[in-house]
């Protein structure tokens, strides 16, 4: 049977949960997830997990935060002024903005507090942090 290498392009369906048993995101409903192993598409602990896996096999593998996300970085989280906002932009508590920074390189944040005059951004991905686990099934080889 053929096993998962480096270089493969494999086709994987997926359900990742949080250690108290939350699930965070699923390939279930809308079709396997498809990537080449080593071109850095998903996580590095994803990544590692489907190597050697044969197609048809079925595992769960828990991902620790650096193999993951990484961890929680204070230092990714501003407070800036109400005033750097462009115009017309109200920000809600939770919400995803897009923020581009001097180089032109876009950084997605969530907004986690505002008050008249401030808010406060974290650019840490929501799952930074966090040890993932994930249920794998390898659906093909192509």
């Amino acid at each position: 049977m053929s096993e998962a290498k480096q270089g493969d392009t494999v086709q994987v369906h997926y359900t990742g949960k949080l250690e108290d048993g939350t699930v965070f995101d699923s390939s279930r409903k809308r079709g396997p997830v498809q990537f080449t192993i080593g071109r850095e598409q998903v996580i590095t602990g994803f990544e590692q997990a489907i190597l050697g896996m044969n197609i048809g096999e079925s595992k769960t593998t828990k991902i620790p935060v650096a193999l993951a996300y990484g961890p929680r970085r204070e230092d990714m989280v501003v407070t800036m002024s109400r005033s750097q906002l462009p115009p017309g932009l109200d920000p809600q508590q939770g919400q995803r903005l897009e923020i581009t920074q001097t180089d032109n390189k876009v950084l997605l944040v969530t907004v986690t507090s505002i008050n008249e005059s401030t808010l406060t951004i974290d650019a840490n991905h929501p799952l930074a942090g966090k040890e993932l686990i994930f249920d794998f099934e390898l659906v093909k080889i192509v």
